[in-house]
């Protein structure tokens, strides 16, 4: 006796997803997807290899979605959101590429499920730190940060483009093959622009503005729509912040030859208490000895930085003119050889306009300077 379901379609006796695990090469009766998380760009049915459908099976497509037919290397017919039955008249493409008389299957092809959702806050970064010329710093290297937004615009040309050419179907590998494209055309825009790092942090709109607009061609080339790019952070990498500190450290010291003169007489006088302390005859004879050598070479140190600001001093006691080089007292108000005021600017011969004493040529007149 033939049990009550024995001529049920497959659907009707538990679904697609049991078929499958029935029978891989199975002929799929009912072709659909459901993203739970709605983070898959594509999904390819079956996940591997090709399908085996036939005219008359029904290919429900969910909003949100596009199923693009796939066969031979080939993005072929496209439906749309709805319940479709598989006819030669929705799937012309793909009946025309296999030569299927009318009426006759199964025939082979894959599936492809395209999220045409909006994707936002999509994350990327360097890997690798980008390196460039810095006009302050000379040679940074830096790390780029910031968020991405798109949605497939085009799911035959997106299919064709990443599926047939490329060979990717995986959201993460997709996902990384946008975020290259990204980084290049940052790349190239950051050398372009040749702004030191302390300026790029007041630019971050114009670096995402000019950055989209650089990736925005490409992305279409692909079917996808970019709908907009932020720049969250362009930091330096950790080797690069120590010689920015470093630098700015001695920014702050100024002088750096007292300051190192300074630090020596304290270690000096440091080590000379250290070793005083030395408990024992023995430790007094060489805490003794040892502060009397240290403290020679402390008064030495010092005298040597009191020898360097008298000669600064002498060299102060005169001030040289900067029309003409003559050396005048350093009270003296205007030059006694030409006459020309020493305010530490450079007056000019033709107009006699004050300019900088590092000028060349008169900044109102062109006149060269001597």
């Amino acid at each position: 006796m033939p049990l009550p379901w024995a001529g049920a379609p497959a659907c009707a006796r538990g679904g697609l997803a049991t078929q499958r695990r029935e029978d891989p090469m199975a002929i799929l009766q009912v072709i659909e997807y459901t993203d739970a998380s709605g983070q898959e760009i594509v999904h390819r049915v079956p996940p591997t290899g090709s399908g085996e459908f036939r005219l008359g099976s029904q290919c429900i497509v969910r909003e949100f979605q596009a199923a693009v037919f796939f066969r031979d290397g080939k993005a072929l017919d496209v439906l749309g959101p709805g319940r479709h039955t598989l006819t030669t008249a929705n799937i012309p493409l793909l009946i025309n590429l296999i030569g299927l008389p009318f009426g006759e299957s199964p025939f082979k092809a894959e599936v492809y499920f395209v999220n045409t959702r909006q994707f936002l806050d999509e994350k990327w970064g360097t890997p690798e730190p980008i390196a460039l010329r810095d006009p302050d710093l000379g040679l940074v290297r830096l790390r780029a940060f910031g968020t991405y937004a798109f949605e497939v615009a085009d799911p035959q040309l997106f299919v064709n483009k990443i599926v047939g050419t490329r060979g990717y179907f995986t959201t993460s590998q997709i996902e990384g093959y946008l975020r290259s494209i990204i980084l290049a055309k940052l790349t190239d825009l950051l050398g372009e622009a040749k702004k030191g790092l302390f300026d790029l942090p007041a630019m971050f709109d114009e670096i995402a503005a000019g950055t989209q607009a650089k990736v925005r061609d490409d992305f279409a080339a692909l079917g996808i729509n970019l709908k907009a790019l932020y720049v969250n952070s362009i930091s330096p990498t950790e080797e690069t912040a120590k010689a920015i500190d470093e630098r700015a450290s001695m920014g702050a010291i100024g002088n750096m030859q007292a300051y190192l003169q300074y630090k020596a007489a304290r270690a000096m006088g440091d080590a000379a208490q250290s070793s005083g302390e030395a408990g024992g005859l023995t430790g007094a004879g060489v805490g003794l000895g040892a502060g009397v050598g240290l403290g020679a070479a402390m008064a030495g140190a010092i005298s040597q930085a009191m020898q360097g600001g008298q000669g600064a001093q002498q060299a102060a006691a005169t001030v040289a003119c900067p029309n003409c080089n003559a050396a005048n007292p350093a009270s003296a108000r205007f030059c006694n050889s030409c006459g020309a005021p020493l305010s530490g600017k450079k007056v000019c011969p033709s107009c006699k306009a004050e300019n900088a004493p590092e000028a060349k040529f008169c900044n109102n007149c062109g006149a060269k300077l001597g």
